[in-house]
């Protein structure tokens, strides 16, 4: 198999890169982190202008990308910017499950997704869901007009700036069952839907989502009833390779800009870096970066796959880039001494962002028992 990036994924990750160390800078992303929207909507603009959030859709829902290594061209180049703006939560995990789903007039959503227009979310994880896609206790019951929804959801994506959110909510089974789950478009502005922001540590924003006996209409059903799991799989899976590709974006920037402390950085009247000790250091990091972009490279050439294959590879690609990322930002700053923590300096956010992504979508232990679980089902 041919992993040459195509030569229109070449000009996408060119122009981006581009774009995000000359509009991006990190002056500019800490102002964009402290506004009140935390995210810039001129900004926002910008990256639709470029085709960023088009290169995450295929060309039948108006895009002109959608596969797995448009996905990890993308977000790599946003890792390396530790760009805030809400691609992940829009575009990706909602945007995909109304394009998986959706009918004629709920796709019609999709052109304000990737023109920039609107900005969506996916509104699934719940305060005791602890990563487990089919724990869903929110409840949807049917009423002659249409649905009735009350729970509570958790860690929503930009949820205060969005206009859509894609909600899952149980419409029969058990509270961990995979059948009986159903996904509903909601609008923003839908009574009885309250919204409580707050900023995450790596300089994001989410939001808590409590429906109190929230109606929605007979057309607010996405998919068909009680078959939401198979779309979420799909959905989260196609995050979690995004989340990887950031990652190693991310863990790219903070590993050239140890090497260039390693390189100025003089002790004794030398520069630490010709310190033998920490050469085999910054050796053993860089070899781990690589291993790390192996792992996305596989789960983006299985995003399309067999389910077991796809899903076997997004859990091996998260479970080591959770312990690379990890191991990652404890070196740089290690390597940096005291300095590496100060909130001036960029790296001490790469390694922020590093950590947060491990515990988006599921973490480094939850990744591995679920890889087990899978391959056990092949070799059954």
């Amino acid at each position: 198999m041919n992993f040459e990036p195509t030569e229109e994924r070449r000009m996408l990750a060119d122009s981006l890169n581009r774009f995000i160390s000359e509009r991006y800078g990190f002056a500019a992303r800490q102002e964009i982190v402290r506004s009140p929207q935390g995210f810039s909507p001129a900004m926002w603009q910008q990256f639709a202008e470029l085709g960023v959030m088009a290169a995450l859709f295929h060309e039948v829902d108006g895009g002109f990308g959608g596969d797995g290594f448009d996905i990890a061209n993308v977000f790599e180049a946003l890792g390396r910017g530790l760009v805030v703006e809400p691609l992940l939560g829009s575009a990706v995990l909602a945007g995909d499950a109304i394009a998986a789903v959706g009918n004629a007039q709920q796709k019609e959503w999709l052109a304000s997704l990737i023109s920039g227009d609107s900005i969506a979310a996916l509104a699934h994880e719940e305060p005791a869901s602890h990563y487990e896609l089919a724990h869903v206790q929110t409840r949807a019951l049917r009423q002659a007009e249409g649905w009735l929804l009350n729970g509570s959801k958790a860690l929503v994506l930009q949820g205060a700036q969005c206009q859509l959110f894609v909600v899952s909510a149980r419409t029969s089974g058990a509270v961990a069952d995979e059948d009986g789950i159903s996904l509903f478009l909601l609008p923003a502005d839908t009574p009885g839907l309250q919204l409580h922001s707050s900023s995450t540590v790596d300089g994001g924003c989410v939001a808590s989502l409590q429906l109190e006996n929230v109606q929605l209409g007979a057309d607010a059903l996405l998919g068909a009833e009680g078959a939401g799991h198979a779309t979420l799989e799909r959905a989260v899976g196609r995050g979690i390779l995004a989340l990887c590709a950031e990652a190693v974006g991310a863990m790219d920037m903070a590993k050239a800009a140890t090497l260039d402390y390693l390189r100025t950085r003089k002790q004794f009247g030398v520069a630490i870096g010709s310190f033998q000790a920490l050469q085999h250091r910054m050796a053993d990091m860089a070899l781990e970066i690589e291993q790390a972009r192996s792992s996305v490279i596989n789960a983006a050439a299985a995003l399309d796959g067999e389910r077991l294959t796809r899903e076997r590879a997004l859990s091996a690609a998260k479970f080591s880039i959770g312990r690379i990322a990890t191991l990652v930002a404890e070196e740089c700053i290690q390597l940096h001494g005291g300095i590496g923590m100060t909130w001036e300096l960029p790296l001490s956010h790469y390694a922020k962002r590093l950590i947060m992504i491990d515990h988006q979508l599921g973490d480094e232990d939850h990744h591995l028992q679920r890889y087990m679980a899978l391959s056990a089902l092949v070799t059954a």
